[in-house]
């Protein structure tokens, strides 16, 4: 269903995903609205697809940003610290920022310094974007994803925008308790969404959910 979505401008967009049942909360509807994907996208912006930003990245498709924030919802709210590892064009860390105002911060993490600039530079080409930028509300950073970013752990949500060769024992140790995270995992030929949940005494557990298709998260290309 998610192809019916695409629309000629961002609210069609959002419209579209609403009606199909892809946003299912308003306070991802209205993130989403505040957010416009022409800022972030090279291309067809309103399109419901992913697209190639070069570097081997791409900027997934709307659907799956709204199944990412409606996953961590619960764990957005005013005040919150989450880590967006894969944070590409820049899009959904500001989505996930709209969604922890006032007072949260949201750390992208892009292990190409090429990507790091492309998601301040797009960010800045709207009002709401930069004043998040200039107030410390969102911030872009270079390093190994895998790894997390401990500097402003321990985060309430992480969101993983590539698929993981495994369960990166160090972003469920980066997890407040309680937590959640939300990443692909590569199995064998397939690649699936799990939700990862750290619970107030520690303990975590895992919930398979849809299957997907990802670009992996590696090393940053040699050429």
């Amino acid at each position: 269903m998610a192809w019916r979505c695409s629309g000629p401008t961002n609210e069609a967009l959002i419209e579209n995903l609403t009606r199909n049942h892809l946003i299912t909360q308003p306070r991802v509807q209205r993130a989403m609205l505040l957010v416009d994907r022409a800022h972030y996208a090279p291309s067809a912006p309103y399109e419901d697809s992913p697209q190639s930003l070069g570097h081997r990245a791409t900027i997934s498709a709307p659907h799956m940003h709204a199944a990412a924030c409606e996953a961590l919802l619960p764990f957005l709210h005013p005040g919150a610290r989450v880590l967006d590892i894969g944070s590409g064009s820049g899009y959904l860390t500001h989505v996930l920022a709209e969604l922890v105002r006032p007072g949260g911060r949201v750390v992208g993490v892009e292990h190409i310094e090429a990507l790091v600039e492309m998601g301040v530079r797009n960010s800045g080409k709207s009002v709401e974007g930069r004043g998040l930028l200039e107030g410390g509300g969102m911030r872009f950073v270079r390093g190994d994803g895998r790894l997390g970013w401990e500097g402003e752990g321990p985060y309430d949500a992480i969101h993983v925008g590539a698929a993981a060769k495994g369960f990166h024992q160090a972003l469920v140790d980066q997890l407040r308790a309680p937590g959640r995270l939300f990443m692909p995992v590569e199995e064998g030929h397939m690649q699936h969404i799990y939700v990862i949940d750290k619970k107030e005494d520690g303990t975590v557990t895992r919930t398979k959910d849809m299957g997907v298709r990802y670009v992996p998260l590696t090393d940053a290309p040699t050429e």
